[in-house]
């Protein structure tokens, strides 16, 4: 793999913001011909820098008000617990990012809820999961700033 030069971040942060741009017009923009710039993208898919593409739904129109953040610790704090526990929360629809962190607990979770009433259905699953000892729930009143991406240009 070659250094990323600035036109491979514009490319970056262009797809990460606009997925659906046409080659022709993403190449106008990084003042490149459409196959060079096709190269390019090919190039960076291969590589592994795009993971995937996207859209970004919005969660009130399909009914998916609430956000929360859970702190979950574990009763122990062993390899087998650990893989136990992220073997089963990844099935939990509701969870949309595990953490493993550092600090006064083990996990961070981020969970994407209909309601309280979904709330309580996720908690009751969450606290029977492998290893799980104590959780502690945050819910999101606003949100602040929503995830635009990474930072890949610097200004």
């Amino acid at each position: 793999m070659r250094p990323l030069d600035r036109i491979d971040l514009t490319i970056l942060d262009i797809l990460q913001r606009q997925a659906r741009i046409s080659n022709v017009e993403l190449a106008k923009q990084v003042n490149l011909s459409a196959s060079p710039c096709l190269d390019r993208v090919k190039r960076l898919e291969a590589e592994g820098y795009i993971k995937r593409y996207g859209a970004v739904l919005n969660a009130q129109m399909l009914d998916i008000n609430m956000s929360a953040f859970i702190q979950v610790t574990l009763d122990r704090t062993t390899a087998d617990v650990f893989n136990l526990f992220k073997a089963e929360v990844v099935k939990v629809k509701e969870v949309a990012e595990c953490h493993m962190v550092a600090g006064g607990f083990d996990y961070l979770l981020k969970l994407r809820i209909t309601n309280m009433h979904n709330y309580r259905d996720v908690l009751g699953m969450i606290v029977e999961l492998p290893g799980v000892s104590q959780t502690h729930t945050y819910v999101v009143i606003e949100q602040v700033k929503e995830d635009l991406g990474l930072p890949v240009l610097s200004d």
